[in-house]
């Protein structure tokens, strides 16, 4: 038995580490208000983002970022645009060294456009970026529920021996050293869940969504070869596998978040209700701007970019999507 440090303790952050335990590891997990680690480790119990799930002993909550980051193997499960700032407090905590780091958020930074693993290459020489994506809902995995992610890294045999040390029966781990195309799965199906929220809130039935979802598809694949990833990564758990889930569930943030802006509610009323992050929210900015720069076609992306920065309504980019010039499907 090993121990693994787990930085962030939100839903996700708290289902990997019981998903950790039941490899047979030890965690410590890191926990940013220290009252909520506190009151974790007295109930055994995250009762602001995983209510109802025990968590058993290996777990070891801890507002120390020193200690939880102590480990050799780190899973940073705080939200994509906290990247930086939070690899900036471990650096002035004295806690980075030379070890896999796992990015378990799914995002791009808006501000620069660079990929999580890029910003872990920017702000420190001894972390080894790693990316951990696919379709998998937090309660799902706290529940112990099957599920299938893959683990990427630019070394292929590092992956691999990361994948087997923290999978088990119930939680599937594949590796790949595509690290650009299963972070660019795992972020642009947020906003792509988004439009099909938008689709089902608007009640304009499961056939529209479906054709919705599979254009969207399409955006996701020419995007992705225009950056570098690979065919096989986009078809698979990081990409298809995730934006079939986000984009089909109402345990999805993202797509309920589109549902309730299809419904006329405004963004700002959505995300005060909220205390979890739509990661798609963000994201929608920077694809837009990255398919430009490639003159990638993406009409998707872009209405729900127009629609979340409140230059237009979800009916309008509805009939601007359905209005425009039939093609070959192939295109």
């Amino acid at each position: 038995m090993g121990q693994i440090g787990i930085i962030g303790a939100g839903a996700w952050g708290t289902a990997l580490a019981l998903s950790v335990v039941r490899a047979g590891h030890e965690v410590v997990l890191w926990v940013r208000e220290p009252e909520l680690a506190e009151d974790i480790r007295q109930r055994r119990e995250n009762v602001r983002y995983l209510p109802g799930i025990p968590l058993p002993e290996a777990i070891t909550p801890t507002n120390d970022l020193r200690e939880a980051a102590k480990p050799d193997v780190v899973l940073l499960v705080t939200p994509a645009q906290a990247t930086r700032e939070m690899l900036r407090n471990l650096k002035a905590a004295g806690a980075v060294s030379e070890k896999p780091l796992i990015l378990c958020a799914k995002g791009i930074e808006q501000n620069t456009g660079k990929f999580l693993s890029d910003v872990v290459h920017e702000e420190t020489r001894e972390y080894v970026p790693f990316a951990l994506s696919g379709p998998s809902f937090a309660i799902e995995v706290a529940k112990n529920l099957p599920a299938a992610v893959t683990l990427a890294g630019e070394d292929i045999e590092q992956a691999r021996e990361l994948a087997r040390m923290l999978a088990h029966p119930r939680f599937r781990i594949y590796s790949s050293n595509d690290l650009i195309g299963v972070q660019l799965g795992g972020a642009l199906k947020n906003v792509l869940a988004i439009a099909c929220g938008i689709v089902a809130g608007m009640g304009l039935g499961d056939s529209a969504r479906a054709a919705l979802l599979t254009r969207a598809f399409a955006e996701m694949r020419r995007l992705g070869r225009a950056l570098g990833a690979r065919e096989e990564t986009l078809t698979g758990l990081s990409g298809l596998g995730d934006l079939m889930l986000t984009a089909t569930s109402t345990k999805s943030r993202n797509y309920t978040l589109g549902q309730e802006l299809g419904r006329g509610r405004s963004l700002e009323e959505i995300m005060g209700e909220r205390i979890t992050v739509a990661e798609g929210v963000f994201t929608a900015r920077i694809v837009t701007r990255m398919a430009a720069d490639h003159g990638v076609d993406m009409p998707v992306s872009e209405a729900v970019c127009r629609v979340v920065t409140g230059q237009t309504a979800p009916d309008t980019e509805v009939e601007r999507l359905l209005s425009r010039p039939l093609r070959d499907e192939s295109e």
